[in-house]
């Protein structure tokens, strides 16, 4: 089966990140462009992590992950290579409103990571379902490029407009003209 593609106002919701790798500072690098409320418990911590925990003021915990860690928390996201850890803290969540990833095994996870580019209000997220991560870099890599940079711009202004203009099919008439003539600008 398929994951459901779904972008979340994660601004309020706790984050737990066992791990303090490789993998764990890859899934840091992208949680921290969407909420800063994140706790990380790991017995080692690398340099990259540990720097990103700083720059953002990410709370640390320098230890093993205990059972019942996760109470407290909306999503778990466990970058460890222990599989049994994976599996141990999914099967913990079960039954409660906790979503899960665990790094490299889909198996337990309620959620995975994409491959997104992200510049300013506008997010575009590339997926294979977990077949292949390495497939989603490539061609989110290859989107990105035809991205213009003024993009965060024009997406301020059509957010601005919105709230001057009642709703109705005149609004989405003119919306619709912006965006055209901004695609032709920079799509030719």
């Amino acid at each position: 089966m398929s994951f459901f593609p779904m972008y979340m106002d994660m601004q309020n919701l706790k984050v737990l990140v066992v791990g303090g790798g490789y993998i764990a500072t890859e899934k840091l690098e992208k949680l921290v462009d969407f909420t800063k409320e994140i706790t990380v418990i790991t017995s080692e911590v690398s340099p990259e992590a540990d720097q990103i925990i700083k720059d953002h003021c990410l709370t640390l915990y320098q230890r093993v992950y205990k059972q019942g860690d996760i109470k407290g928390f909306d999503i778990v996201i466990v970058a460890t290579d222990t599989v049994e850890l994976h599996k141990a803290i999914y099967e913990e969540s079960r039954g409660s409103r906790i979503l899960v990833n665990s790094v490299d095994n889909t198996d337990y996870c309620d959620f995975i990571f994409p491959s997104y580019v992200k510049k300013d209000n506008l997010t575009i997220a590339f997926s294979t379902g977990g077949a292949s991560p390495a497939f989603a870099k490539y061609i989110r890599r290859h989107f990105e490029k035809s991205i213009p940079e003024g993009v965060g711009e024009f997406l301020k202004k059509m957010k601005a407009l919105r709230s001057t203009m009642p709703k109705g099919k005149e609004r989405m008439k003119y919306f619709d003209t912006l965006v055209e003539e901004y695609f032709q600008k920079y799509f030719k």
